[in-house]
């Protein structure tokens, strides 16, 4: 399949391209940036007049709910999901029904997602056997499976002797461990961040130390052991801070946040909404603010989704027995947008923070549009508005806190290896 693209504005921030330029793509992969090649006749032109053409999107943290949770989503609906928000590489959490903790699991995961030919499936491989915190897990076997990467997801890892073999083991092979700090002490039974709304609503909280205790003790061992280490879903002004001076320091570390803690705050609970019980919660303003600050001088690398579809029911209980997690997959790129509009970052910075970035921090050679490169393409309607609508969203997770919200950016067209995989209609 031979497809042009034409007259749309071409925003690739690795190859410093922002411009109006055509891209032409043959046999799954982009041939030519600018002009056409010699002889090169298309079986399908996509004008894109008036829209932004980007590398397809990487997604750090998207959950798929297979093996599992099948109930709360299916790799069929996420993954739709997925193409429909622009997203065409992501990476997936261990925390399934059995965890990422044997190679068979793994491959019969990355067979499912590649048969259905959209998104590219990154599967995080589980730090210890069954994350159960005691055993460490044959990461040489998992990274062979096709892990990128060994996670405790959102399960506390509080032998902080076990945490130091699984650095070290990882150190040895080159992996990287990617951990999100909470000290489980601190933390535990906490539904809110630790300030004035959980006070006044009487929920149990979770201080924002709980957050910096379990950074400080990472950035320790990555020090003492020379691991690669990736801190998932900052949510404090401290824990940036941290983060800026250990990259001040050399330390291999790299972070991201979620999307919905770039523009949400404690104050968004507002009356026990729960589709605003996060994890990790949603903290101050000023928390907040730090979050927006650290992503615009780059001391966050990056911004996922941290796509958590859950079932309705469970998002029906009360707040603290409410089970976490917000849909996000279909949002990031909006609002991802939304941030750089308010902060004044540029649309290029922007899309650099859902592409180029956290290809680097996968050491992936995607996230960008080079000739030569695998056609993952974005096309996208930067001036559309649309209402975030539960009936609307391709996900079987209804539960974001953005219900209602107006946001501007919409995907028109989602291209996975040169093959239209996703047309808005």
């Amino acid at each position: 399949m031979k497809i042009h693209i034409k007259n749309g504005r071409l925003v690739d921030p690795k190859n410093g391209i922002d411009a109006q330029q055509d891209v032409f793509i043959a046999a799954g992969k982009v041939v030519a940036v600018g002009a056409a090649p010699e002889g090169f006749h298309a079986n399908r032109t996509i004008d894109a007049a008036g829209l932004v053409i980007c590398p397809g999107l990487v997604d750090l943290s998207a959950r798929l709910r297979e093996p599992g949770y099948e109930y709360k989503a299916t790799l069929e609906s996420e993954m739709l999901a997925a193409v429909a928000g622009g997203v065409t590489s992501l990476v997936c959490p261990p925390d399934t029904d059995p965890p990422l903790d044997e190679p068979g699991l793994v491959e019969m995961l990355k067979y499912r997602a590649k048969s259905l030919n959209q998104a590219r499936v990154y599967p995080l491989g589980a730090l210890t056997q069954k994350l159960e915190g005691a055993r460490l897990t044959e990461m040489a076997e998992l990274h062979d499976a096709g892990c990128i990467g060994f996670s405790h997801a959102d399960v506390p890892l509080s032998d902080t002797l076990v945490q130091m073999r699984a650095m070290q083991y990882a150190a040895t092979f080159g992996f990287t461990v990617w951990l999100r700090p909470q000290d489980a002490s601190l933390a535990k039974d906490g539904v809110a961040h630790d300030g004035e709304v959980a006070s006044r609503l009487g929920l149990p909280s979770i201080p924002a130390c709980a957050e910096t205790i379990a950074l400080s003790t990472i950035l320790s061992l990555a020090r003492e052991t020379g691991a690669r280490v990736h801190i998932c879903r900052l949510s404090s002004r401290e824990g940036v801070a941290l983060i800026r001076a250990a990259k001040a320091e050399g330390l291999p570390v790299t972070c991201d946040i979620a999307v919905h803690h770039a523009h949400l705050s404690e104050m968004d609970i507002g009356f026990f909404d729960a589709n605003c019980h996060l994890v990790p919660p949603l903290r101050s303003q000023r928390d907040r603010d730090a979050l927006r600050a650290g992503l615009a001088d780059g001391t966050v690398d990056a911004i996922c989704s941290d796509h958590t579809p859950v079932d309705d029911d469970a998002k029906l209980l009360p707040f603290a027995e409410a089970e976490v997690g917000a849909t996000g997959l279909e949002l990031l790129l909006p609002l991802t947008l939304k941030w750089a509009q308010e902060t004044g970052v540029s649309l290029s910075d922007a899309i650099a923070k859902i592409t180029a970035a956290p290809a680097r921090i996968l050491a992936l050679d995607n996230g960008h549009l080079a000739a030569g490169q695998h056609a993952d393409l974005c096309i996208f309607d930067p001036e559309q508005y649309w209402k975030v609508e539960p009936a609307s969203l391709k996900s079987q997770g209804r539960n974001t806190p953005f219900v209602g919200f107006e946001l501007q950016g919409k995907v028109r067209y989602t291209l996975v290896d040169g093959q239209v995989v996703y047309e808005a209609h």
